[in-house]
C-alpha cells in the first residue's frame, strides 16, 4: 500500500513511522531542517511506546515526484489546508483516499472543493507527540489511536484495507460509520483543552484537578456540545461527562499542540478551535462565553509571539 504523509510533525510522523514499520510504502512530505534530517538520518519516534527509527526515510518537499498513492494522511496545520490541498493534487488518483487528521472540524469540507468529494474521507487522530529536534519526534504516554471513515457513513473496501494495515502497525484504529460524530467528540475535547492549557501555560495535570479550574473544563465542553447539537450533529447525551472522564486519565505532563506552539512563539490554531466555537455559537444563537474568552485572550498570539 502506497501512503503519502503530508506534514511530518507529531501526528504525521508518529502514525507514518508506525505504518512504515508495518511494511507500507510511506513517503513523507515535509520541509526545512526536519526534511533534511529525515533524508540524512532517518525519522525517529521515541516515547512510551518504545522507539521506531525509519531508515532510510522516503521524504520530499515535492509531491509531484511521488506519483499517485492509495492514501494520503493530511496532517498540516489548519491555516495551511487550502494551500497544501492544492499542492498534493499530483498524489490523487481515481481511488485515492485523503484522510485529514487536523484538530478542527472543517478540514474535510475545505478540501472537497479542491480535491473532489470522492477523494476525501474523515479522520480523527488521538496522539500526544511533537518534534523535539529535526528528524526526532517525542511521544507523551502510550495512547495512539486513529478513527476514520467515509463522510457519507457508508462502508468501503479502501477503509477496510486501511484498517487492516493500521491494526498490523500496532496502534488502535476504528473504521467508523459515524465519522462526523467522532470529529465533534474530539473537537469538544481538543478545542477546550487546547485553549485552557495554552492560556494557563500549564500541562493538563496541573489544571484538571484544580477546584478553581476544573469547572472551566466542564463549561467549555458543554459549550462545544451545545453548538454541535444545534448544528445537527448526532452526539451522545453524556458526551461532556465522557470527555471529562477522558481528560481525567490523560498523562499529567501532556500539553496540547497549541499550548506547545504558544510556548515556542509559533502561530496558533485558535481561530479554528475556540474561535470556531464562538463563530458557530453566534451563527446558531448558542452562548459560548468560555470559548469566546479563550479566543479573545489568545488572539494577540494567533500569528506568533507579538513583536
Amino acid at each position: 500500500m502506497r501512503i503519502a504523509v503530508v506534514g511530518a510533525g507529531g501526528v504525521g510522523g508518529g502514525f507514518g513511522a508506525a505504518l512504515a514499520k508495518a511494511g507500507a510504502d510511506v513517503t513523507f512530505v515535509a520541509r526545512g531542517v526536519h526534511l533534511a534530517a529525515m533524508k540524512s538520518q532517518g525519522l525517529k519516534v521515541q516515547g512510551g511506546r518504545g522507539e521506531i527509527h525509519v531508515v532510510p526515510t522516503h521524504a520530499t518537499s515535492d509531491p509531484s515526484g511521488i506519483g499517485t498513492v492509495d492514501f494520503v494522511l493530511f496532517c498540516v496545520k489548519l491555516w495551511d489546508v487550502e494551500s497544501a490541498g492544492a499542492h498534493i493534487k499530483p498524489l490523487i488518483g481515481p481511488g485515492t483516499a485523503v484522510i485529514p487528521l487536523q484538530n478542527g472540524i472543517d478540514a474535510a469540507e475545505r478540501l472537497i472543493p479542491i480535491l473532489g468529494p470522492a477523494a476525501v474521507m474523515g479522520g480523527v487522530a488521538q496522539i500526544s507527540a511533537s518534534i523535539v529536534a529535526p528528524g526526532v519526534i517525542q511521544q507523551v504516554g502510550t495512547f495512539m489511536r486513529m478513527i476514520f471513515g467515509e463522510l457519507d457513513g457508508k462502508p468501503s473496501k479502501r477503509g477496510e484495507d486501511f484498517l487492516a494495515l493500521c491494526l498490523k502497525a500496532g496502534f488502535d484504529a476504528t473504521l467508523s460509520e459515524q465519522i462526523l460524530t467522532e470529529l465533534w467528540m474530539k473537537f469538544i475535547l481538543l478545542a477546550s483543552n487546547s485553549g485552557i492549557s495554552a492560556l494557563a501555560r500549564q500541562p493538563i495535570g496541573a489544571l484538571r484537578d484544580d477546584p478553581d479550574i476544573s469547572p472551566i473544563f466542564a463549561a467549555a465542553y458543554r459549550e462545544v456540545f451545545d453548538v454541535g447539537r444545534a448544528k445537527g450533529v448526532t452526539l451522545p447525551a453524556d458526551a461532556p461527562e465522557k470527555i471529562l472522564d477522558f481528560t481525567a486519565h490523560l498523562p499529567p505532563t501532556m500539553k496540547p499542540s497549541m499550548a506547545l506552539d504558544l510556548d515556542r512563539g509559533n502561530r496558533l490554531e485558535v481561530p479554528w478551535l475556540s474561535g470556531k466555537v464562538a463563530e458557530l455559537g453566534r451563527q446558531l444563537g448558542i452562548p459560548t462565553p468560555t470559548h469566546s474568552m479563550l479566543y479573545a485572550m489568545l488572539k494577540p498570539y494567533a500569528m506568533g509571539k507579538p513583536a
